[in-house]
């Protein structure tokens, strides 16, 4: 696989800008006419899912129906609307000498990805990928091998239709571990993994590959309400965060309150959030949650998890000094907001946040690819080389650097 990968490569980096996108028009007609068998596959591995005891989180991110299935192909049609980015200029100059000197955008290669419950990934990964001129090896998992294996079909049959290699996007069909371990490992042929699931599968590439990884996908979503914030709209922002998609990576996980406001916001957010929302309470917010249809105590750990389901932990802080320090402790490298009509607070929060998108005023749902215009995405980077936040066109290239001259030598 990773030979046949690293050969399609090879014709994809010179393949023209209107042959990608017409593979990608095929794709994404393809997938609505073939709407009936893809959601029947993907019935059986929801079947399975729910038999093996999946959470609803992990079936709602495993969920193809008419809605998304048409979403996913109107994904793919707004990656042919983008610019292509390969070939384009980043910068140039002239130097001293008489050389012209640029550098230019290129495919990286061949992408890795391994991921989860989340078959919408492998359409995403193969578009943008295609758009760039990468080759790519996917290895989904075992929740969704029948969805998974109708929508590569309509991949490489859409590739073979637009006289492209079939093997420009290849799917590691047995979901033996060993496979992995051997991808992790293939550095002569694959030039990036991109691992997208939780935190264990992030740690086990990084700890086992000798390829470059992109980590990312993990972390705590927190919003932060300061004292200066319209409480009345703050709420709606941390209903939006919380239940518009809960099993999102994106989802708020931690609300962190202003006190001299905690009293009015928390009652309130108990109002808007009973029945829908269990809330897990640390002892600053307790007495003004007591209310709460569903409350509990935080234990140890608590504010360190990605709940992905309709969960919310709660706490009072003295100050957005202290939200940032909360946050800082417990893994603040997603999405995160704060709520404030403070400049000054607002650019503190910021400028000392560590988070791959930071939102003044907006919810933490808004980190998506197609919601920042990049089209489809391949992955949220939360590490600080090469990519951060949402990995659109751009960052699945690199850029060689390219001199012109007349005959020059060097002296």
């Amino acid at each position: 696989m990773g030979i046949a990968a690293k050969d399609a490569a090879f014709h994809l980096a010179t393949a023209s800008t209107a042959q990608k996108n017409k593979a990608l028009a095929i794709i994404a007609d393809e997938l609505e006419a073939n709407s009936e068998v893809i959601l029947a596959a993907n019935a059986k591995d929801i079947e399975l899912g729910r038999e093996a005891g999946l959470t609803d989180a992990l079936l709602d991110r495993l969920l193809l129906n008419e809605e998304r299935l048409t979403g996913i192909a109107n994904d793919v049609r707004n990656v042919i609307s983008l610019n292509d980015p390969v070939g384009s200029e980043i910068d140039s100059k002239v130097l001293e000498n008489g050389m012209a000197l640029s550098r230019r955008r290129v495919p990286l290669g061949v992408v890795g990805v391994i991921y989860e419950a989340r078959p919408n990934v492998t359409i995403d990964i193969a578009a943008l990928c295609l758009k760039t001129g990468n080759a790519s090896i996917l290895r989904g998992g075992k929740e969704t091998f029948f969805s998974n294996m109708e929508l590569v079909k309509v991949i490489q049959s859409a590739l073979e239709k637009a006289e492209l290699p079939a093997a420009s996007v290849q799917y590691i069909e047995k979901p033996d571990r060993e496979l992995v371990a051997q991808l992790l490992k293939l550095d002569e042929y694959v030039d990036m993994i991109i691992p997208r699931g939780g935190a264990g599968l992030h740690k086990m590439c990084q700890e086992n590959s000798t390829i470059p990884v992109i980590i990312g996908g993990f972390g705590i979503s927190h919003i932060f309400i300061d004292e200066s914030a319209d409480l009345e709209r703050s709420l709606n922002v941390v209903e939006n965060s919380k239940v518009q998609r809960p099993s999102a990576c994106n989802a708020l996980d931690t609300l962190l309150v202003h006190k001299a406001v905690a009293e009015e916001f928390l009652p309130k957010l108990v109002e808007r959030l009973n029945g829908k929302v269990a809330l897990v309470s640390d002892a600053s917010a307790k007495p003004l949650v007591a209310n709460a249809a569903d409350v509990r105590d935080a234990q140890e750990g608590d504010f360190d998890t990605e709940w992905l389901s309709y969960t919310l932990g709660v706490k009072v802080v003295a100050d957005v000094k202290e939200a940032i320090d909360h946050m800082r402790v417990h893994n603040a490298s997603h999405s995160d907001a704060i709520m404030t009509n403070s400049l000054q607070n607002s650019e503190l929060f910021i400028n000392s946040v560590g988070s791959a998108a930071v939102y003044v005023n907006a919810s933490t749902r808004f980190t998506d690819g197609a919601q920042f215009g990049l089209g489809a995405e391949v992955a949220v980077s939360t590490q600080k080389l090469h990519a951060r936040g949402p990995m659109g066109l751009e960052e699945l290239t690199s850029y060689k650097w390219v001199g012109k001259a007349d005959y020059l030598i060097r002296s």
